[in-house]
């Protein structure tokens, strides 16, 4: 499936800004995302991200994220602190615990869409992050909020983020956040 062409067609029908809540992985990720969904959305930036190890590595992709910003959008961001004791190497579980974080928040706070900008990465499967976030909607009881389809790789998508991380001489980790990646 073309998740892509599916958020095209998406947001081709949209008559009003909706509000969407993005959970957001890194500044390299998050600068293509935003660049594509600024477009359609009103969005609000979600950090929630126990995974990535050591405390020091987190700390530093959190600055390039907020450093960023300050360059470009000015976006709103909420930083979820919470620690989840979280597997290592269990993409999974998570996954599935990020999304889920992600929707009870979109959920708590009236917006009207979630992502993520997981998809965006070559090394992720967007079919399995997708089909977590559907199931993220059934596993915290969600009525109102919706997952947003997505895969941002397409369209030369992560080429987009390699231009824009030079552009903006963003910080580009060479693994995804667990010790054991």
């Amino acid at each position: 499936m073309n998740r892509q062409r599916e958020l095209d067609a998406l947001v081709a029908g949209f008559t009003t800004r909706p509000k969407l809540l993005l959970h957001v992985c890194c500044a390299p990720c998050a600068s293509y995302c935003i660049e594509y969904l600024a477009k359609f959305f009103d969005i609000t930036l979600y950090w929630y991200n126990p995974n990535i190890q050591p405390p020091e590595e987190r700390e530093k992709r959190l600055a390039e994220l907020r450093r960023f910003l300050s360059l470009t959008s000015e976006l709103p961001l909420i930083i979820d602190a919470d620690d989840a004791k979280l597997e290592p190497g269990n993409c999974r579980a998570c996954i599935a615990e990020r999304l889920n974080k992600t929707a009870q928040q979109a959920n708590k706070m009236n917006f009207d869409y979630y992502c993520t900008t997981l998809t965006v990465s070559p090394h992720k499967n967007a079919e399995l992050i997708n089909e977590l976030g559907e199931l993220s909607i059934i596993t915290c009881n969600l009525s109102i909020v919706k997952w947003l389809l997505s895969d941002f790789k397409k369209r030369n998508g992560y080429l987009r983020t390699i231009e824009l991380s030079r552009e903006y001489g963003l910080y580009r980790q060479n693994y995804c956040g667990c010790l054991f990646s």
